[in-house]
């Protein structure tokens, strides 16, 4: 059977796969999915077709017996989390979150606010594929769809200022930069950040499905204005958002961009030290693409880092399945604060990071040269799946006598270096991440890596 979610829901092109009538025959399938008289909350981010592919996929639901609500354009994380303390039987986002302007998407929740679970992804799938559609008798088709979305909107911001202390933040006089990618961050992060007593300088904070500050995704690249942007408004901290705000990309006062396995040590090492959340589990839970720094830096705590392939979605259910965690986070900036909900939450994220500097009384920058520092090198090679699989297995026969994860690809561990290869989910590539101590050792290593590939699987290397 063909597949159509992929790492974290569906994702398409506005006018190919995501289209009116894409989106309805979905709308029956997760329909289907949730049952007959279920309560159904659904939103959407500022993406060209969002209300197109969001009443669409309404439609849908109705027609299979399903209540649907409304929360309009939001966070994935204020639905998310509006899912679980609103008691609903499920969610539905059309987002493509850090995708290009041309993608639009569909994520599906499940009751406790998380993202399904993959080994139920085919059971949509299914119903998808094989045309699902009941015929009700028109009894039950006489709801239309509420609008609750002040009502998300303000449960979600009052449960992520209850997380922290509002009234030191605020005698701080802190000023933070947001950039809200031109997205539904707008709608929460700044309200976040007046609640707590915060000075916001908002930039790409008006709501355009053509993006026109800058691409969704938080990198460098991306970011290169609003790293400026920090270093000159003289701010304590800028905060860069994706399209859906489930990440934030933290930006120190000097404008460096700090990563989101490094920003994850720091915050999870805050939880621990600054003894308000007490109870939870000594652990956390991290892709293993993100830095071996983080069991370096939280050794001391007591903190034990469990590697998780990559995908916030396997961290999440990994960390409900094995009885709660401190935190979950993945470099590209998603940290999940598991005592608010365990998923990835952008205005969390910013929040915790604000009550963290009030608390510890140092710059984030200070606070970010206290990580142990290591150079970093990410780079791609063309690869069938099976030249990348051939390359992992080179990798793991080169260098056996170090400390391998391999429930990823495999991730070798050395005493002043780590190197991660493994296939693609999405592209046909095979991903190379390296960090050592110095930059010529790093260089080595990605040099050692292409040769093996090269060498052993055909690979070109490049």
């Amino acid at each position: 059977m063909a597949k159509l979610f992929g790492t974290d829901g569906v994702r398409g092109v506005v006018g190919d796969l995501m289209t009116p009538t894409f989106a309805l025959k979905m709308g029956h399938a997760i329909g289907a999915y949730f049952g007959p008289g279920s309560r159904v909350l659904l939103a959407r981010d500022a993406r060209a077709a969002g209300d197109a592919l969001a009443r669409a996929v309404a439609a849908g639901l109705m027609a299979e017996g399903v209540k649907v609500y409304y929360a309009g354009m939001v966070p994935t994380p204020t639905m998310q989390y509006g899912v679980k303390a609103l008691g609903f039987d499920g969610g539905v986002m059309i987002t493509a979150s850090h995708n290009p302007r041309e993608y639009n998407g569909i994520k599906v929740i499940e009751h406790d606010g998380v993202e399904i679970p993959h080994e139920r992804e085919p059971i949509i799938e299914d119903y998808y594929f094989k045309g699902h559609e009941t015929n009700l008798p028109w009894r039950s088709m006489v709801y239309d769809v509420a609008d609750v979305s002040q009502v998300v909107i303000d449960t979600y911001v009052k449960a992520v200022v209850s997380q922290v202390d509002s009234d030191l933040i605020a005698k701080k006089g802190f000023t933070v930069l947001v950039d809200c990618a031109n997205s539904v961050g707008a709608v929460t992060t700044p309200l976040i950040l007046r609640e707590l007593g915060v000075r916001a300088i908002t930039v790409n904070c008006n709501l355009d499905p053509g993006f026109p500050g800058r691409n969704p995704e938080p990198n460098e690249e991306n970011l290169a204005l609003t790293l400026r942007f920090v270093r000159e408004a003289g701010v304590n901290m800028g905060v860069a958002h994706d399209g859906d705000a489930d990440r934030a990309i933290l930006i120190d006062e000097r404008g460096r961009l700090i990563w989101g396995d490094r920003a994850g040590a720091l915050l999870t090492r805050f939880v621990v030290e600054s003894g308000r959340w007490k109870g939870l589990p000594m652990r956390t839970y991290t892709a293993v693409s993100s830095s071996q720094l983080v069991e370096e830096y939280l050794r001391p705590t007591g903190v034990e880092v469990r590697w998780t392939p990559v995908g916030s979605v396997t961290i999440a259910r990994t960390i409900l399945s094995e009885g709660g965690a401190i935190s979950g986070f993945e470099d590209n900036g998603g940290y999940m604060h598991v005592p608010h909900h365990t998923v990835r939450d952008g205005g969390m994220t910013t929040a915790l990071a604000l009550y963290m500097l009030a608390l510890e009384g140092r710059s984030l920058g200070e606070l970010y040269d206290s990580l142990p520092q290591y150079y970093a090198i990410k780079t791609k090679v063309e690869a069938t799946r099976e030249q990348a699989l051939c390359g992992v297995e080179a990798v793991k026969e080169a260098f056996s006598g170090y400390r391998q994860i391999t429930i990823d690809g495999v991730k070798v561990i050395g005493d002043d270096f780590w190197v991660l290869v493994r296939p693609s989910g999405t592209e046909p590539i095979m991903r190379i991440s390296v960090e050592a101590r110095t930059r010529e050792r790093a260089e080595a290593i990605v040099k050692q890596v292409e040769d093996l590939y090269r060498s052993r699987c055909g690979g070109a290397g490049k």
